[in-house]
């Protein structure tokens, strides 16, 4: 097998973490930092469900006989995964909120300038 094909779901998630780091470390507005905070909690949710992930692998359901419990997809990852997802979303949700009170307070969403000020 080819080493791109094989890992491709690896490389995708590593590249959204990146990318996301590289959003949070650079921009200075609070939007920018969250949709970045947001992308590395994607990567992240892909890279675990590309462990749990198996070639060839069925669901994990015996609905016919005959199914063996070694071929099929680890559920503990997506039960996992479902359940990043559901915080990941509560987490987006409280720190858009604090966005918008801190717009509403200083009257900018750039960090440097929130820095500044002082309460």
């Amino acid at each position: 097998m080819n080493f791109l094909t094989d890992y491709i779901y690896y490389i995708g998630a590593c590249g959204l973490i990146l990318i996301g780091l590289y959003i949070l470390l650079t921009k200075h507005n609070l939007i920018k930092i969250i949709i970045g905070i947001s992308i590395i909690d994607t990567g992240v949710n892909l890279l675990i469900i590309s462990i749990g992930y198996k070639n060839d692998g069925t669901a994990p359901i015996f609905s016919r006989p005959g199914l063996i419990a070694e071929n099929m997809v680890d559920p503990t990852v997506q039960a996992l995964v479902l359940t990043a997802i559901v915080i990941g979303v509560a987490v987006l949700a409280m720190a858009l909120t604090l966005a918008i009170r801190l717009y509403q307070h200083y009257g900018t969403l750039d960090m440097r300038k929130i820095k500044e000020q002082r309460w």
